[in-house]
């Protein structure tokens, strides 16, 4: 059975099941992506990582690397859409998670004002182990953040806002709860003393050199990050690592809801044939064509 030489691709609204843009002679082999980005031309607010396209208003997300002829569509598709929200990339992400912890503990441990009584206001611990608490804590989340910087290399995928801020919120509230009570003017050392902090402290070095090991080494096999998206999001060494069962922490489903993969740049339908291109014709603005 011979295929149709182009398709028609029909963009609805999911809700009003208005018709949100008329794509028309798209090459058969064009890509979900492709799609995403002639829909961002006549609607520039939502750029394609923003984007959710399906064949039912209630079925799966299509995959961006997904082939418009292997799909179970005829020569007219009707696609409908879904507006993500806004997406940030993961290194903002993270750095946003990792900033906030760093700061935020040091406000406590300097006692700034209307944390502690007035009285502590800008004073110090007397016992050494508060500011070697505070220097583990500052090393880890520096450390997060120059591996950020200049270790791992993301994949192209994004992070809803609102996703992000909850993130924001579970990491700077737990370094607050953390913080709080360690720099407190009322803290005493550990019931057994040296030996206990010597011990944390071996398992806090031993932590933090093994996680820094296996992100480097697989961010050396896996060439394209995604492999230091899964390390980065499922390290259990965190601020709350004590109040979680398991290690698990709310970045262990960092990928719920987020959007897919785009790829960096995208190629564009090859010129076709004849001097066909499709042609963009938008509900109430006038059309627009696209040109490869």
């Amino acid at each position: 059975m011979s295929r149709a030489a182009f398709f028609e691709v029909e963009i609805l609204d999911p809700k009003t099941k208005a018709q949100l843009c008329f794509l028309d002679k798209v090459e058969p082999h064009a890509t979900v992506a492709e799609i995403k980005c002639l829909l961002h031309k006549c609607y520039p607010k939502w750029y394609p990582a923003r984007q959710a396209l399906k064949l039912d208003p209630k079925g799966k997300t299509l995959k961006d690397d997904e082939i418009l002829e292997n799909l179970p569509v005829g020569t007219t598709a009707t696609m409908y859409f879904k507006d993500l929200g806004p997406q940030l990339g993961w290194t903002m992400v993270f750095l946003a998670e990792y900033i906030g912890p760093l700061f935020i503990y040091l406000l406590f441990y300097f006692r700034l004002p209307y944390i502690y009584s007035p009285k502590y206001t800008f004073t110090s611990s007397p016992y050494p182990v508060v500011p070697l608490a505070c220097l583990c804590h500052s090393f880890h989340y520096v450390k997060r953040l120059i591996e950020t910087i200049f270790v791992h290399r993301f994949s192209h995928g994004t992070m809803p806002l609102r996703s992000m801020v909850k993130n924001c919120l579970y990491y700077w509230g737990f370094a607050a709860w953390l913080a709080y009570y360690i720099n407190h003017p009322l803290y005493t050392p550990p019931s057994y003393g040296n030996r206990q902090i010597y011990y944390a402290l071996i398992l806090f070095l031993l932590c933090e050199a093994g996680n820094f090991s296996i992100n480097l080494a697989l961010n050396n096999l896996k060439s394209d990050g995604r492999c230091m998206d899964w390390v980065h999001i499922h390290d259990t060494v965190c601020s709350s690592g004590p109040v979680h069962t398991g290690g698990l922490h709310p970045d262990d489903y960092l990928g719920s809801g987020k959007a897919q993969d785009v790829p960096s740049t995208v190629q564009g339908l090859p010129c076709p044939q004849n001097g066909n291109h499709p042609t963009l014709s938008v509900k109430g603005q006038p059309a627009c064509k696209w040109r490869g």
